[in-house]
């Protein structure tokens, strides 16, 4: 123990340096520290409208950058002192300009409505004003590799719309900013409210992210990802919008997949036979309506309490969708009539134990109608004919030829014919109900309807929709509602109480024509207005309460081959030539 502690090395002299370098070598526009160089900007510009997390661009810049952001409060009463003496040199200004016959200079017009509101918070108690320094320091391993990442650098900020100066002849100053020590000596600041200021933490992330969601995307100009989880949300349910083309089924496709990948089971209601290739990939289940041989009965009864009268109740409403609308009172009496007379047909009562028998047809219940002696009913048989006799009896004139069941259940309407379409969707998603509302199985389930304007043209449709809506969370079900419409959706009580009961909106690509109506349904600010115009394909919002953010859908290569439609479909099955 003695030799050891003789060989030990004598205390050095010299102070530490493990907290700072050896030495700083002080240029015009950079600083030599140690073995590196680094230069600092400061930001003298801001824009006039920034998004909460607007600094993660900065925070997530892939090469070596210090950010700094110095916050100093104002007392409220020389805040408003300095808003009053702000106001009233705009404001004789502008009269100034007047007297003269001077034009309005616009950017004082904005100024002065910013003051004024800020004044006004200031006055409530609601608002509290900051000084705000925010400054950069960039480093690199040499001065020419230093130059040309300050150029990133700046070019970073001018996307941001912020204004980033080198600090010339004052970078030792600059640079002890944005050290850990709480010193500003450059002294750039500039004036912010509670709001820009909470928005600009650079811990404040612009992602939403929740554990065990599903991806979605990543953040747009940023290097975070959108994770939801619907299911941790008030309600289960989503809409998409967007114009043709923006993407809206491709999200849709996805989010269905990684919807299977988390154990969630799917059904769509696809109108266009979008889906066939991802239910043919996953192994899921393929019901092509409209095919020769495939037919759905409305009157199937399904086993639980107040079945026939539940069934009953759907069946009028298939009935007006067939229809094309509301029935009057007299005829909805004799369609109610028919409807009892069917079933008792087959010997189907209220008696439970009888409803193990096999269930009429549409063609029974036109029987019935003719059977009665009403004019409203037999005039409602006529009008049933073209779907009990006629040309559009394929898919009434015989029992259920196909139960699907499975982790994916898509329903294919594209061989529909127009007149059917949106009675199709109604069926689909009656059967989809059906295993939802099945209190013996109970999961997490998804259903998306795809191109929904189909069936929220029809008022009974849409009626059905937002029924179906209301009561999905208590099945612990999610409804999907995607739509390239959206005036039809939000041109109605009905298709407003639908969006307003999805906890998750999407929002892609829109069109210059119904940017002013979503602008009203969702209070969309001017900078996501211009925004949603300009996005590229999979570009879009994703709103969650008062939280919204700008993601870019992503998906692998084989993702990508599943979820592209269209001619880019039929490429892919061309032969090389």
């Amino acid at each position: 123990m003695i030799r050891l502690l003789a060989r030990l090395p004598r205390p050095s002299t010299r102070p530490p340096s493990a907290f700072g370098p050896d030495r700083v070598e002080v240029r015009p526009r950079a600083l030599r520290v140690a073995d590196g160089w680094c230069a600092s900007l400061a930001v003298v510009g801001y824009p006039r409208e920034v998004g909460v997390g607007w600094l993660e661009p900065l925070c997530a810049h892939p090469g070596r950058l210090d950010v700094a952001v110095h916050v100093e409060p104002i007392p409220a009463n020389q805040a408003a002192d300095r808003l009053r003496r702000q106001l009233a040199r705009m404001e004789s200004g502008r009269r100034a300009d007047a007297a003269k016959g001077r034009l309005v200079d616009p950017d004082v017009e904005v100024a002065a409505e910013d003051a004024r509101a800020l004044a006004a918070g200031l006055a409530r108690g609601e608002q509290r004003l900051f000084r705000v320094g925010l400054y950069l320091t960039v480093h690199a391993r040499s001065e020419k590799a230093l130059e040309a990442e300050c150029a990133r650098v700046k070019a970073l900020c001018a996307s941001m719309l912020l204004d980033a100066q080198p600090a010339t002849w004052r970078m030792l100053q600059a640079w002890s900013a944005t050290l850990p020590v709480a010193l500003d000596t450059l002294g750039q600041r500039r004036a912010f409210d509670t709001d820009a200021l909470a928005a600009s933490f650079p811990f404040a992330s612009a992602e939403l992210s929740t554990f065990g969601g599903v991806l979605y995307g990543a953040v747009t100009g940023g290097a975070g990802l959108v994770c939801w989880d619907r299911f941790a949300q008030d309600n289960h349910n989503s809409v998409i919008l967007a114009r043709s083309g923006a993407g809206k089924s491709y999200l849709a496709k996805l989010e269905a997949l990684r919807s299977l990948y988390a154990g969630i089971e799917v059904a769509v209601v696809d109108p266009e036979d979008e889906y066939r290739r991802l239910a043919e990939t996953v192994g899921g289940a393929y019901v092509h309506l409209g095919a020769p041989g495939v037919r759905v009965n409305p009157f199937d009864l399904q086993a639980g309490p107040d079945a026939l009268t539940r069934r009953a109740l759907f069946v009028h409403t298939l009935v007006a969708v067939l229809l094309g609308g509301k029935l009057d009172p007299a005829s909805t009496a004799a369609l109610d009539r028919g409807i009892v007379a069917a079933y008792e047909s087959v010997g189907i009562t209220s008696d439970p134990r009888s409803h193990a028998r096999p269930a009429p047809l549409l063609a029974d219940l036109a029987a019935a109608l003719d059977a009665d002696g009403d004019p409203a009913a037999r005039t409602l048989s006529a009008r049933l004919a073209p779907f009990t006799t006629g040309t559009h009896r394929g898919l009434f004139d015989g029992p259920t030829t196909t139960r699907p069941e499975g982790h994916l259940v898509v329903f294919s309407l594209r061989d529909l014919p127009g007149e059917l379409k949106a009675a199709g969707t109604l069926l689909t998603l009656d059967a989809v109900w059906r295993r939802v509302s099945d209190p013996a199985d109970r999961r997490r389930r998804l259903v998306t309807v795809d191109e929904a304007w189909l069936l929220m043209s029809d008022p009974a449709g849409a009626e059905f929709l937002f029924r179906m809506a209301k009561s999905a969370r208590k099945h612990w079900a999610g409804l999907t509602v995607v739509t390239q419409d959206a005036a039809d959706l939000l041109g109605s009580p009905l298709g407003q109480a639908v969006v307003a009961n999805a906890a998750t909106q999407i929002l892609l690509r829109q069109a210059p024509q119904t940017i002013d109506t979503l602008s009203d349904a969702f209070a969309l600010s001017a900078g996501e207005r211009a925004y949603l115009l300009g996005a590229g394909r999979g570009q879009g919002l994703l709103a969650a309460g008062t939280e919204r953010v700008a993601f870019t859908v992503l998906s692998s290569e084989i993702e990508d081959r599943l979820a592209r439609t269209g001619i880019e479909q039929a490429l892919d099955a061309t032969p090389d030539l």
